[in-house]
């Protein structure tokens, strides 16, 4: 299975990106159709078969599902997201040494199903969100890693700007990161029946809406991750 991105979900992508980009301000609706596409959902599936990774709370691996047949497990899941009766999974929790020694860390493992809708809707909102990024973030996005930052660093150094400062945020996304759901009730004013995405400026929590198909995101719409200059939900 090939992990180069198919070109109608690259045309899709950058469609999605232009629009981002030349309109900031403007509301992306009906977004949750193009998850719920076969090439969407099957492209989904080679990325996370490619991370392997075990399997969840309901001890299915990737092996399974192909000897029982994807093309079957990829319907039935494309048809649980047609008819919203999808709901995700516990996560199973693992605790896993620090690298530093200073203790453990708690790992969530979704469920492979999860994963693939996981990895189908970052398919469909990556391209929003990239079009607010500046050129000096680097932490999770798309032909970018630790290596660039490192590489940026160093240019800078070679330029004669040699004060540094290293900053971590301890205990990033406990509870207390978490935004209360004021804004839950609100969204569900809205009357939105589908996936609607609201780009706002990085001054107020941005917003998402999923309708009820999935508990996990119905009760948490607004995390909100804080970083120096801007805000990511």
């Amino acid at each position: 299975m090939s992990l180069e991105t198919p070109e109608k979900i690259r045309t899709l992508q950058r469609k999605l990106y232009r629009k981002a980009k030349a309109e900031p301000a403007f509301r992306f609706y009906v977004l949750y159709d193009k998850i719920c596409r076969e090439d969407t959902l099957r492209h989904a599936y080679g990325l996370a078969r490619s991370n392997a990774g075990a399997p969840g709370v309901d001890g299915v691996s990737f092996a399974q599902i192909e000897e029982r047949g994807l093309e079957a497990w990829l319907a039935g899941l494309r048809e649980e997201l047609v008819l919203k009766t999808y709901r995700p999974d516990p996560v199973r929790r693992v605790m896993i040494p620090k690298p530093n020694g200073g203790g453990e860390r708690a790992l969530g493992i979704p469920t492979i199903r999860d994963r693939v809708i996981q990895t189908a809707a970052k398919l469909v909102l990556e391209p929003i969100f990239e079009a607010d990024f500046e050129d000096n973030s680097y932490g999770y996005r798309p032909a970018r890693g630790a290596v660039d930052a490192v590489e940026e660093v160093h240019r800078h150094i070679c330029r004669g700007h040699t004060d540094v400062v290293d900053a971590d945020l301890s205990r990033y996304l406990d509870r207390a990161s978490y935004c209360t759901l004021v804004y839950e009730a609100w969204l569900k004013r809205s009357g939105c029946e589908q996936m609607s995405l609201r780009r706002r400026p990085f001054l107020r929590p941005r917003l998402t809406w999923m309708a009820s198909i999935s508990p996990r995101l119905t009760r948490c719409h607004t995390v909100c991750r804080e970083m120096p200059s801007r805000r990511i939900v």
